[in-house]
């Protein structure tokens, strides 16, 4: 096929995200939880105490949506929400042992889920389409 006939590559990444959150969302259904979810877990595993508004910059969703993820994630006792010692207006998020045992329980799914997704890649071609896509995280940003 050539070039000009294929979808943009706009429409490829999207088709690319739509089918990660789906199998994301069958891998973690059975631990109780959605991509989404994953996800904030995920960003809070690497960065803990971010403020809502933070976490759902990081987490590519609307501040409203994230505080009823973190509430959520709160009932389920894998975040606790704290009071910034320093800004008392600040209320940051912060991962629980429990929310870092859901997170271990759900690491080898998730990688094999990523292998499959890049199994016909070579080693090159991954660390070649981690850097473009992150190259293009960072002009879209």
């Amino acid at each position: 096929m050539d070039e000009s006939s294929s979808p943009s590559l706009l429409y490829a990444v999207k088709q690319v995200e739509q089918v990660v959150r789906a199998r994301l969302d069958a891998v973690l259904r059975p631990h109780g939880a959605t991509a989404l979810q994953y996800t904030a877990l995920t960003v809070l595993q690497h960065r803990d105490g971010m403020s809502s508004a933070e976490l759902a910059r990081n987490a590519f969703v609307r501040p409203q949506s994230m505080a009823d993820l973190v509430s959520a994630l709160e009932s389920r006792r894998l975040v606790v929400r704290v009071k910034d010692a320093a800004d008392r207006k600040r209320i940051n998020v912060m991962l629980t042992d429990e929310g870092r045992a859901f997170l271990s329980a759900c690491e080898a799914e998730v990688a094999d889920l990523e292998r499959t997704m890049l199994r016909d890649l070579t080693d090159h071609q991954v660390k070649v389409l981690r850097s473009a896509l992150n190259s293009c995280r960072r002009s879209l940003a």
